[in-house]
C-alpha cells in the first residue's frame, strides 16, 4: 500500500484479521494501527477471558485465559516482531526485556554464591569485595529490567520508516 494521504487507514476488525492471517510471519512489516490495534484485542480478550475464568473455575487465570494466551500471544509477538521491522530495527529487539531477564537472574544466581558468608574462612574479605561489586552491578541490572521492556513499547509506537527498508515497502 502506499504511504500518505492516498492510503486507507486500516481499522480495528481489519487489524484482527490480519494478526491472524500472518501469525507465523516474522518478515516483512506492520504499520503502527495493525499492531496497536490487534494489542488492544489480546488486551481486551484477555480481560473477557480472566473474567470467564474467574465465574466458571473461581480463579484466575485458568483453562479460558490460557487458551487465549495461546491464540492471542503468538500472533502478537510476530505482529510486534513486523512493526520493529517498519521502524527499520529487527525484530529481535522485542525479545530485548526476556534477554535481559534472563542475563539479570543467571547473573543473582552467580551472586548468590560470591556474596560474603563465613567471615572466618580465608578468602572473607575477597568475598566481601565480589559482594560489594556484584551489588553494585545487580542495583544496575535491576533497572536496565525495569527500562527495557519500556524502551521496547517506545519503539513500537514511532512511525514507520517512509521508503522501503530492508524488510520490504512501507505500509499503511
Amino acid at each position: 500500500m502506499p504511504w500518505g494521504p492516498a492510503a486507507r487507514p486500516i481499522g480495528f476488525g481489519e487489524a484482527i484479521g490480519r494478526g491472524y492471517r500472518r501469525c507465523l510471519t516474522f518478515s516483512g512489516r506492520a504499520g503502527r494501527p495493525e499492531f496497536w490495534y490487534f494489542a488492544l484485542y489480546v488486551l481486551l480478550g484477555m480481560m473477557v477471558a480472566g473474567r470467564v475464568d474467574g465465574l466458571l473455575v473461581g480463579y484466575r487465570p485458568g483453562p479460558v485465559s490460557g487458551l487465549f494466551q495461546l491464540v492471542g500471544g503468538f500472533p502478537l509477538l510476530a505482529g510486534a516482531w513486523r512493526r520493529m521491522h517498519d521502524t527499520g530495527r529487527s525484530g529481535l529487539y522485542v525479545i530485548y526485556p526476556a534477554i535481559v531477564l534472563v542475563g539479570t537472574t543467571t547473573f543473582f544466581g552467580f551472586l548468590a554464591g560470591v556474596m560474603p558468608g563465613d567471615p572466618d574462612q580465608a578468602l572473607g574479605t575477597l568475598r566481601e569485595t565480589a559482594g560489594a561489586i556484584g551489588a553494585i552491578v545487580a542495583m544496575v541490572a535491576v533497572f536496565v529490567l525495569m527500562i527495557s521492556p519500556l524502551l521496547v513499547i517506545w519503539w513500537l509506537t514511532r512511525p514507520g520508516e517512509r521508503q522501503a527498508n530492508r524488510w520490504g515497502p512501507p505500509v499503511a
